[in-house]
C-alpha cells in the first residue's frame, strides 16, 4: 500500500496544533478569571480569594509550561513538511508569527513570573498588574495566531509575484475580513473553559471537603462568569462569525450546514446523516425551515448556496466538516442550558446542596476544550482544498523531498511523546488538586 505524504502531512498537523490547542484556552480563561480574582483579593484583602489565587496560579503556571512545550513543535513543520506552503507566504505568515513571540509570548512569560514568584515581594498593586499583564498578553498571543490563520482562509493585503504572495497593505492583511470575528469568538470560548475548569474544581474541593471556603466563592464567581461567557458565544460572537463564513466561504458554509442544493428559505439541519459518495446527499434530516437564510443573510428568502452549487474538487470533506459544527454548536447550547442551571441554583441558594448538579461540573470540565476542538476542526476541514482559500490547495502545499516513510516515523514519536506529555499534565494537575488550597492564611486571619 503506497502512503499518501499529503494525507500524512495533514494528520500529523493536526495532531501536533490539536493536542498544543488543548492548554491556550485553558490558559486563557484562568488568566482572566484569575484577574478577578486577585482584584478581589487585592481590594477586599480577602484571604479566601488571596488564596484562591495562589491555588489556581499554581495550575495557570503547569497549564503554560506544557502550551509551550507543545507549542514550539508546531513552528517546525511549516519548513519540514510544508516547505512549498513556507516559500509561498513566508513573506506575510510570518509577519504575525515574529509579532506573537516578540509583543506576545514574552510579555506573557515575564509577566507570569513575576506574578509567581512576586506574591508579598512587589507591592500589592504591582502583583495584580502581572496577572493582568498575563491575561493580556495571552490574549495578543491568541490574536496574532488567529491572524495568521483568518489570512489563510481569508486572504487579504498581497499580490502574487514570482511564484509567491507579496504582502501590500499589512494592515489590509491583519485585518482581512474574518479577523476580528474569529478573534471574538475565539477568545470567548477559552473564556468559556477557563469558566468550566474553575467551576469543576470549585465543585471537586467542595465535595472533598478541600478548602469548602475557596470552593465556594470559585463556583460562584466560574458560574456568573461562564453563563455571561456561553450566552456571547451563541450572540453576537457566533452569530457573527456564521455571517462572515456565509459571506466569505460559502463552500464551507454548506459543508457546515449539510445543505447539499443551494436554495432560498433554506433549511437549518438540527440533525442528519451526510452521504458524501457516490453524490453528496443527507440522509435522516430533521431541519427547521427558512432558518438558515435568515441567521446567515438576515432574510428568510435569501438564497444560500449549497454544495452542488460548486466544483466537486472544491467540496470540502462533508461528513467531518458537519459533524465537527453540529458538536460544537450542541456543545454550546449544553454550556448556556448548565450555567443558567447553575445561576438559577445560585439565585435559589441551592448551588451547594445539589451534589449531583456539583458532580456535572466536574465531569464537564474538558468539554469546552473538546468543543474548541471541533471548532478547529471545522475552521481547517473546512476550509480545504485549499491552504490558502482559492490560492494554493494543501495538495501543492507539502514538502516535495519529505518521504511519507519519514513523516509516518515522526507521526508515531510525536505520538508517542505526547501521550506522555498528557499523562504527565492529568498527573500533576491531579496531585495539585487533590492537596487543594492552602488555607493558613484564611485560618490565621480568623484567630
Amino acid at each position: 500500500m503506497d502512503l499518501d505524504p499529503v494525507l500524512l502531512s495533514r494528520i500529523q498537523f493536526a495532531m501536533t496544533i490539536g493536542f498544543h490547542f488543548i492548554f491556550p484556552p485553558i490558559s486563557i480563561g484562568l488568566a482572566w478569571l484569575l484577574v478577578i480574582i486577585e482584584w478581589q483579593g487585592w481590594r477586599k484583602d480577602d484571604e479566601i480569594y488571596k488564596s484562591m489565587g495562589r491555588f489556581f496560579g499554581k495550575l495557570l503556571a503547569i497549564t503554560f509550561a506544557m502550551g509551550v512545550a507543545t507549542g514550539i513543535v508546531m513552528e517546525f513543520q511549516f519548513g519540514t513538511n510544508w516547505a512549498e506552503y513556507s516559500k509561498f507566504v513566508g513573506d506575510i505568515f510570518g509577519a504575525p508569527l515574529a509579532a506573537e513571540g516578540i509583543f506576545a509570548f514574552f510579555l506573557e512569560s515575564a509577566f507570569l513570573g513575576l506574578y509567581l514568584f512576586g506574591r508579598n515581594k512587589v507591592s500589592k498593586g504591582i502583583h495584580w498588574f502581572s496577572i493582568l499583564m498575563v491575561a493580556v498578553g495571552s490574549t495578543l498571543s491568541a490574536f496574532w495566531i488567529l491572524v495568521a490563520n483568518s489570512w489563510l482562509q481569508t486572504p487579504a493585503g498581497f499580490v502574487i509575484q514570482n511564484g509567491r504572495a507579496e504582502l501590500t497593505s499589512f494592515w489590509e492583511a491583519v485585518f482581512n475580513p474574518s479577523t476580528i470575528i474569529r478573534f471574538f469568538h475565539t477568545v470567548d470560548a477559552a473564556l468559556i473553559s477557563g469558566a468550566f475548569f474553575v467551576a469543576g474544581i470549585a465543585a471537586y474541593l467542595y465535595l472533598n471537603n478541600k478548602g469548602v471556603e475557596v470552593a465556594r466563592k470559585a463556583l460562584k464567581l466560574a458560574i456568573i462568569f461562564g453563563v455571561i461567557t456561553s450566552l456571547l458565544e451563541l450572540f453576537p460572537f457566533g452569530h457573527g462569525h456564521a455571517i462572515q463564513v456565509a459571506k466569505t466561504q460559502p463552500a464551507k458554509m454548506a459543508a457546515m450546514e449539510g445543505l447539499i442544493d443551494g436554495q432560498t428559505r433554506a433549511p437549518m439541519l438540527l440533525f442528519g446523516l451526510p452521504q458524501e459518495s457516490p453524490e453528496p446527499d443527507m440522509k435522516v434530516k430533521i431541519e427547521i425551515p427558512g432558518l438558515l437564510s435568515m441567521v446567515t443573510h438576515g432574510d428568510i428568502d435569501a438564497y444560500v448556496q449549497g454544495i452542488n452549487d460548486f466544483p466537486r474538487d472544491e467540496i470540502p470533506p462533508i461528513l467531518l466538516t458537519f459533524a465537527s459544527f453540529h458538536n460544537m454548536v450542541f456543545l454550546g447550547t449544553y454550556f448556556i442550558g448548565l450555567m443558567f442551571l447553575g445561576t438559577f441554583l445560585l439565585y435559589r441558594k441551592q448551588l451547594f446542596e445539589r451534589k449531583w448538579f456539583l458532580k456535572i461540573l466536574m465531569f464537564s470540565i474538558p468539554l469546552p476544550v473538546i468543543a474548541c476542538q471541533f471548532g478547529w476542526i471545522t475552521a481547517e476541514v473546512g476550509r480545504q482544498p485549499w491552504v490558502v482559500y482559492k490560492i494554493l490547495r494543501t495538495s501543492d502545499a507539502v514538502s516535495l523531498t519529505v518521504s511519507a516513510g519519514e513523516i509516518l516515523f515522526s507521526i508515531i514519536l510525536f505520538g508517542m511523546i505526547y501521550l506522555f506529555l498528557g499523562a504527565l499534565y492529568l498527573y500533576i494537575m491531579g496531585r495539585e488538586i487533590k492537596h487543594g488550597p492552602d488555607l493558613r492564611n484564611i485560618a490565621e486571619a480568623k484567630s
